[in-house]
């Protein structure tokens, strides 16, 4: 079960005992509601108030003859309260209360998730601080392109869980909704005054237009946006394993003391977080397309889309809490090795540079196409230990052009951790 490897709290939302208890809580704010709108005696509502209550064993073992877990529920509650438990459900259909329940269990469980997304966000503003021109070698296509800096890199993974963010709350913010419009969504069974009273005191909106339920376009945008949270941990993740890689070995997750990397090869320290972090992503996308999936329901409603969310709303909430946990928890311990970073920048013996050679022979007076072709053929002609500033300044139609004081800022690299202090400068401030 994935419920094991994740945080507490979050799995503590999605049990089953505070499903019926958020059903309960439902239940109870409809009831007192009632009372208000003299639909149901004052008394009734107040002995629902102060005797609800239910038990799991006692709800199953109902269920098994009802095979309805509401009205299981329900008759749970009744058998409580007393003689008063009639008016429990009045005027409801099971999708009102499962329906409403949801909001509530979606409620508790965002606001764990965004403290979680919280300590990501800190840890990565800590990194791109620290590291902000610690240069290293960006890549394309996995080649050496141009210089970067481990904070820059850092940058665009936080601005993205930003935009991620974003995307979390406004459609965590539409699924909290009350829906008690009965079983069709007439509201043939009591008035909208009921819903919009239990959505102000249960601090959610009220449902503009149901059917027999909350429609799940709403269910799927929330689903969505954390298989868009997972895929952009997962981008973080494959940066980093790819970082770790031992012919690059420019970073390495933490390591603890007792910590075993392979039960045959003792020297291993492998990216064992940021592969978790992969794989969890690979199955909330999956949720995703379920999610979807669920929106087209038949008329009014069935019931097709309820057992699919009875497994992905609790895997995809403890699934996607405990990727940014562990992400953070990468982001945190991550070591950085700074002499690995220029190391592995001479390796192409300054060709991380020719951009900036290329335009500054064309500031010179020649053309682009000219000035492309002498830095490629510098380039593609070094000889081994000799870097790329050597070879243009030992080539005779180059020097024509530049010399070394034209060159000597360009390889030094002052130029890229000047810009990048700008970008991060905009990233933090």
């Amino acid at each position: 079960m994935i419920q094991r490897y994740t945080r507490p709290e979050m799995g503590d939302v999605w049990t089953l005992e505070n499903r019926f208890q958020k059903m309960m809580e439902v239940e109870v704010a409809v009831a007192l509601a009632q009372a208000d709108l003299k639909i149901i005696p004052k008394v009734s509502a107040q002995a629902i108030e102060k005797k609800a209550r239910f038990h799991v064993g006692r709800i199953l073992e109902i269920e098994k003859t009802t095979r309805h877990d509401v009205i299981a529920f329900v008759s749970n509650m009744a058998e409580n309260v007393g003689p008063h438990g009639r008016y429990i459900h009045y005027g409801m259909t099971s999708s009102d209360i499962l329906d409403t329940a949801m909001s509530l269990l979606v409620k508790d469980a965002g606001a764990i998730l965004k403290a979680s997304l919280r300590r990501l966000e800190l840890a990565l503003k800590k990194q791109i601080r620290t590291h902000k021109t610690t240069l290293c070698s960006g890549r394309t296509h996995g080649m050496h392109a141009e210089p970067t800096s481990f904070g820059l890199k850092m940058a665009g993974f936080l601005t993205e869980l930003e935009r991620n963010k974003e995307r979390f709350e406004k459609a965590y913010k539409q699924m909290l909704i009350a829906k008690l419009s009965g079983a069709v969504g007439t509201y043939s069974t009591q008035g909208m005054q009921v819903e919009k009273k239990v959505a102000t005191r249960l601090k959610l909106k009220p449902e503009v237009v149901a059917t027999q339920v909350i429609p799940r376009d709403r269910h799927a945008e929330l689903i969505v946006t954390l298989a868009m949270l997972g895929t952009g941990l997962e981008r973080l993740a494959v940066e980093l394993r790819h970082l770790q890689r031992t012919e690059v070995s420019e970073v390495i997750e933490g390591f603890k003391k007792g910590q075993k990397g392979s039960s045959a090869m003792p020297h291993k320290k492998n990216p064992i977080s940021s592969e978790n972090i992969t794989g969890a992503a690979r199955l909330l996308r999956s949720y995703a397309s379920a999610a979807l999936e669920d929106v087209a329901l038949w008329h009014e409603r069935d019931i097709s889309h309820s057992s699919v969310e009875r497994v992905i709303f609790p895997d995809a909430f403890i699934l996607c809490d405990y990727a940014i946990d562990r992400m953070a928890g990468v982001i945190e311990n991550l070591v950085i090795d700074k002499e690995r970073m220029l190391q592995n920048m001479k390796l192409s013996q300054g060709q991380l540079f020719s951009s900036h050679v290329l335009l500054t022979l064309v500031d010179k007076g020649l053309s682009r196409e000219e000035a492309y072709k002498l830095v490629q053929r510098v380039s593609h002609s070094l000889k081994p230990g000799t870097s790329l500033e050597e070879g243009l300044l030992e080539d005779k139609e180059v020097r024509q052009w530049v010399n070394k004081k034209d060159l000597g800022p360009i390889f030094s690299g002052k130029t890229h951790a000047q810009a990048i202090s700008k970008v991060i400068k905009r990233v933090l401030y």
